[in-house]
């Protein structure tokens, strides 16, 4: 029986009723902050692009979703500065610049019968499509923060003024990568100035749930994975007469062979890439039940321990450099923050903040934390802006500096509940959270000794 590979896709054209939602950044129609606010730093988190499937589902026909996926032409030649020599002089000259040469190198996939096509995807791997997606990302970047707002340099020099950080997965590695080439072409950067990003071992990380170094918080997804199953297999049922003949004739069900977030994998990637799926993944009345279920079993936790656990130590970092930022002004030169990571880390966010939408994240989906303070009344230019609330609550007395948290997803403002009340935001803004009452939530956000619960 013979597997189908896709060699190539066409973007845009895609004759699907149910696309995933990719939203590109929306440069022309970002909301400026009001007059009185000036921008201070942006922290952004940002899933990866367009990858394969993390598994082969649905290969066989009547499905035929490819197995094999040649879309990883422009990822397969490295260059490589290698010590020309093994003497302890040489590596370390060349640590120095010097005593190098250059490796030119090329990589394939080995398939389990021993053959090799030039451009096959691993599983998971990041695609050309996503590539390009995650430049375009960059670029957007570039054109919000650097061509509109004029808020970050023109070039990319030394000194402190960018912070890129990873997980430690190829595909987010590889997807930063690009958004920092879109961000600062190598045209733009200062010569010999080469940009770093900064990848934490497991036991650190925190730009995800950290299973790996938390059983405590593994036992609890287990936990609500078998409670999603539970309450939602029986909505999956009536699915069955439609899609279980594209998996084996099994049923679809949360924790089925395939499982259901798996077939949710393999249709969204698919349809990203412009590959056809079966008609009755294009049904709106399919995916979404499908999604809907997926999206309970992976984040319907709404628990105190879990959003601890999970998304603690990544808010407690956050409000650490902001704070920074706000003690030191101008003598902490740090004005952007990149964090490249998962669909799953992204949701766990607007979960954990209450503002979760109940949709899988896109590929290249973000988050965005904006810091503002408040510019003193001879700041602010009087020609063109209306009675500003500082002079309407003070009749001109200087007010104190104040600081405010504007969070974004998918080119939309995020009206925090934690921020809700009166004096917590500012006013007739809801969408700019003042800086203590994040901070509150997320003081109770911190894990006391993280070590120490997750052992539990």
């Amino acid at each position: 029986m013979a597997i189908r590979s896709v060699a190539s896709v066409t973007l845009g054209n895609q004759p699907y009723a149910c696309r995933p939602p990719q939203v590109a950044l929306d440069v022309e129609n970002y909301p400026v902050a009001p007059e009185q606010l000036e921008l201070e730093q942006v922290h952004i988190y940002i899933r990866h692009g367009e990858r394969t499937p993390v598994g082969v589902r649905m290969a066989a026909p009547p499905a035929s979703i490819p197995e094999h996926w040649m879309l990883c032409q422009t990822a397969r030649r490295f260059r490589e500065a290698v010590a020309s020599s093994t003497t302890a002089r040489t590596i370390v000259a060349s640590l120095e610049g010097s005593s190098e040469e250059e490796l030119q190198i090329r990589r394939s996939v080995e398939r389990s019968d021993g053959t090799s096509v030039e451009g096959e995807c691993l599983l998971g791997e990041l695609t050309d499509v996503g590539r390009q997606s995650t430049y375009n990302f960059g670029s957007a970047l570039r054109d919000l923060y650097i061509n509109k707002l004029k808020f970050l340099p023109e070039t990319h020099t030394p000194g402190g003024t960018t912070y890129f950080r990873s997980t430690n997965m190829p595909r987010t590695i590889e997807s930063l990568q690009q958004i920092v080439h879109g961000l600062y072409p190598t045209s733009k950067c200062a010569a010999g100035f080469v940009p770093h990003i900064l990848v934490r071992n497991g036991k650190d990380e925190n730009l995800l749930g950290n299973t790996y170094a938390c059983k405590r918080l593994e036992i609890l997804q287990v936990g609500f994975a078998r409670a999603a199953a539970a309450a939602w297999n029986h909505t999956l049922e009536p699915l069955d007469k439609k899609v279980s003949k594209y998996i084996g004739g099994n049923p679809i069900r949360i924790d089925g062979k395939p499982r259901a977030s798996g077939i949710l994998d393999t249709v969204r990637a698919a349809v990203a890439h412009g590959i056809k799926v079966p008609p009755e993944f294009e049904e709106k009345g399919v995916l979404d039940v499908i999604e809907k279920a997926v999206v309970h079993e992976w984040f319907a936790d709404k628990t105190e321990e879990v959003r601890r656990l999970g998304m603690g130590r990544l808010l407690t970092d956050l409000t650490r450099k902001i704070q920074t930022k706000v003690d030191k002004g101008s003598d902490d030169p740090l004005k952007i923050l990149v964090h490249s990571t998962h669909d799953t880390a992204i949701a766990a966010l607007c979960q954990t903040l209450d503002v979760f939408d109940d949709k899988w994240p896109a590929f290249t989906a973000s988050i965005t934390f904006e810091l503002f303070k408040t510019l003193a009344e001879s700041d602010v230019c009087p020609e063109n802006h209306q009675q500003s609330y500082l002079q309407t609550v003070l009749g001109g007395r200087k007010l104190p500096e104040q600081h405010y948290i504007r969070m974004r997803y998918q080119n939309k403002n995020m009206v925090l509940p934690i921020c809700a009340d009166e004096g917590k935001h500012l006013p007739g803004s809801p969408e700019f959270c003042t800086l203590e009452a994040f901070n509150e939530r997320v003081k109770e956000l911190k894990p006391a000794d993280w070590e120490a619960e997750c052992a539990r």
